[in-house]
């Protein structure tokens, strides 16, 4: 159904999940609404909000070089480039030649019958005030090349403010890997957000993502969710549910095993106890307790007695001991969270491998924390380029060789995947986060809502924890630095959702 146009409007921060489309499913949604529309409404469209946005982020502006390619995202930047020439601004425009569809070339002809005049130089106007890349859209293969490739070199070097319509050109749309993308300080995504915007070099290069649905309605599932709130952990917490009738049993007990770094699980361990858990057993470690007296301090045999009702964090700063101790903790714990060094041991013995993938079985619940590197080891990569080329791929790969898994991948948004499901990418954080120790604290804060909520999916779990665990992040302007893994747990503890 066709609605009126209400303009773009500003990605983050999310306050509910949002359905994201790849580009295969936006290349769906877009026929279908070509074959329904008259022709050349969707790129009017698109490049009417695309001109309310750039009116509205650049009010003081008057000259603007606008690139279009070949394609229909060059026909959006016509559109946008006919509309900035009738309101009087001095538009430079360079458009290349090719196959283009009809619609395009009707943008074109307007362009043209409106008194505008393509740039047969192709070079940047020296003192245009914004620069808009209109040049590839979704239509990405492989690494630009020609007079796109030129463009985009030229339009990098030029210091004007960048925005994009859909995406960066160079960037793609469903993986967010990078082929000599051009950075921009905004993007426009028509027709809902590419999961590429969300992830790997996506986050860095699309600057603040706003959204256009061209006045359509858009369907509720797309082929994967952005997240980036923690309200819906009121869905699953105890503490919710019963204002006064609680105490620490009825909130879960945690474990978390030390190995040769016990600063690391002592990191994990504060983490549970703060994300809310009513009781935390630090195994391996009796000068961390001495430290944190509110953590429990028992033997390995009394800890994997408690395992079967309680949430496991195994791997913080591991060493040999964790791969001695993992078939054990494997077999014993309900729910177990791996992280760190549990992983290379899995990557490293075939025979944890098969441990791990005998769990679900058992219908026992297990979350995988990897990094690009740790993952890359999981799949026995060699190093971590591929994982990084291919977020969302690699994530839904590991969930596949680890069925009944849930995995982590961390990095610049966080992806969650579980076989059958749809991924998850979280949109909440910053480089504040690359600190020693965070991860730590990512791996306690989800163990610890795995011990409040143990019939909560883990999916949902594990987006809720990257979301709270970012959000803490945020509380720190961009630049201000690394956030200390202890602080990160205090100002994750501030964050605790209130109902509404």
């Amino acid at each position: 159904m066709s609605k009126p146009l209400q303009g773009p409007k500003r990605l983050l921060p999310l306050s509910a999940r949002q359905p994201l489309f790849d580009s295969a499913s936006t290349r769906a949604l877009e026929a279908q609404w070509l074959s329904k529309l008259p022709p050349g409404t969707l790129m009017e469209r698109a490049g009417l909000d695309a001109a309310r946005l750039l009116r509205a982020l650049w009010p003081w502006a008057r000259r603007v070089s606008v690139l279009c390619g070949p394609g229909n995202n060059g026909g959006d930047g016509l559109v946008l480039a006919r509309l900035l020439h009738a309101q009087g601004l001095r538009v430079q425009l360079l458009a290349l030649k090719g196959q283009g569809s009809p619609e395009r070339d009707a943008a074109e002809q307007a362009a043209w019958a409106a008194g505008l005049k393509a740039d047969e130089s192709l070079v940047l106007d020296a003192e245009a005030e914004v620069l808009v890349d209109a040049l590839l859209g979704i239509g990405l293969r492989d690494s630009p090349r020609a007079a796109v490739a030129e463009l985009l070199k030229a339009a990098s070097q030029h210091p004007a403010p960048k925005l994009a319509l859909d995406l960066p050109s160079g960037l793609d749309a469903d993986q967010g890997r990078a082929f000599g993308a051009l950075r921009c300080q905004h993007t426009l995504s028509f027709l809902g957000v590419k999961p590429g915007l969300l992830t790997g070099a996506g986050r860095e290069l699309a600057g603040t993502v706003w959204r256009s649905d061209l006045g359509l309605a858009l369907p509720e599932l797309g082929s994967a969710w952005a997240c980036g709130d923690v309200q819906g952990w009121l869905q699953w917490s105890p503490r919710a549910q019963s204002a006064h009738g609680g105490h620490k049993g009825r909130q879960g007990d945690l474990i978390v095993v030390a190995g040769s770094m016990p600063g690391a699980a002592q990191l994990a361990a504060l983490a549970g106890l703060a994300a809310g858990a009513g009781r935390v057993y630090l195994v391996g470690s009796s000068t961390c307790t001495q430290l944190a007296p509110e953590l429990m301090n028992p033997t390995l045999s009394e800890a994997l007695a408690r395992a079967p009702h309680a949430a496991v964090v195994i791997g913080c700063g591991g060493g040999a001991v964790v791969a001695e101790q993992l078939p054990a903790w494997l077999e014993a714990a309900n729910r177990l969270v791996l992280d760190a060094d549990a992983l290379n041991a899995v990557a490293a013995r075939p025979e944890l491998a098969a441990l791990l993938q005998a769990r679900a079985q058992r219908q026992q619940s297990t979350v995988l924390t990897p990094h690009p590197l740790e993952a890359a080891r999981l799949l026995g990569l060699q190093d971590a380029a591929p994982i990084q080329a291919a977020r969302l791929a690699q994530a839904e790969q590991l969930a596949l060789r680890f069925a009944g898994c849930t995995v982590i991948l961390k990095g610049s948004g966080s992806i969650s995947a579980t076989l059958g499901e749809r991924p998850i990418i979280n949109t909440s954080g910053h480089a504040a986060l690359a600190s020693a120790g965070t991860g730590d604290v990512l791996a306690g804060w989800l163990g610890g809502l795995l011990a409040q909520a143990p019939l909560a999916p883990c999916q949902q779990l594990a987006a809720i924890a990257c979301a709270w665990h970012g959000l803490a992040a945020d509380t720190l302007p961009l630049g201000a630095g690394p956030l200390c893994a202890s602080r990160l747990i205090e100002r994750m503890a501030a964050l605790h959702p209130a109902p509404l």
